[in-house]
């Protein structure tokens, strides 16, 4: 498996991941569900991220602390990645967020960008692209394009389940890219939906189903 991919093995988050699976949860349960596993993954991936050192005062004397050398910028694939975003700025409250908005071509799978807006100085900041899907890989490999294209250089990608497909995508176009993922699945259908799966994200989480 590729070297890039890791797969956070944790109680809390395999039990989250069930509740996520479970075609009975409702709404309110998938969001909560959700932002769970959004703070460890936020965990987990922010291991990677580099302190400088501070000085702060207790209330008894000064002593050394930390605090990140780099910004954080948080990247949400419109929309479903959307529901990802409060368990990471949880985690990274000073993190800032941009959008990118990719729908997927439904006869040739492939994405489509219909928008784009992302805070500025991306080539000095930790890079964040959260999508709870990395199916085929297209919409995620596309993202990250338009990602480097701007000047971003450290760069993640946090998802919820991924696909073998999807995994392979990312190490063949973005091998410098870490993939940070609740669960890997199974297959791809013919559609190009995740086996097992837990069905449309963005309609489990918004409930527009």
């Amino acid at each position: 498996m590729n070297k890039n991919f890791f797969l956070i093995e944790h109680p809390i988050v395999k039990r989250d991941v069930t509740i996520l699976r479970d075609k009975n949860t409702d709404s309110e349960n998938f969001r909560a569900a959700l932002q769970r596993v959004s703070n460890i993954l936020a965990v987990e991936l922010s291991k990677e991220f580099k302190l400088t050192k501070t000085e702060v005062e207790t209330p008894l004397e000064t002593t050394q602390g930390a605090k990140l050398t780099h910004d954080v910028i948080l990247v949400p694939v419109l929309r479903a990645g959307l529901g990802m975003v409060n368990g990471f700025l949880q985690i990274i409250p000073e993190a800032k967020v941009g959008h990118i908005g990719l729908q997927r071509d439904e006869e040739t799978l492939k994405p489509v960008e219909y928008y784009y807006k992302v805070p500025k100085h991306l080539e000095s900041a930790e890079v964040v692209m959260l999508d709870p899907m990395l199916a085929t890989g297209g919409s995620a490999s596309e993202a990250l394009k338009y990602l480097k294209n701007r000047g971003a250089s450290k760069l993640a990608f946090a998802c919820l389940v991924a696909a073998p497909e999807g995994i392979e995508k990312i190490k063949t176009e973005h091998p410098d890219v870490k993939i940070f993922a609740a669960a890997m699945d199974r297959e791809l259908n013919t559609k190009g939906y995740i086996l097992p799966g837990l069905g449309d994200a963005g309609d489990r989480t918004f409930g527009t189903l």
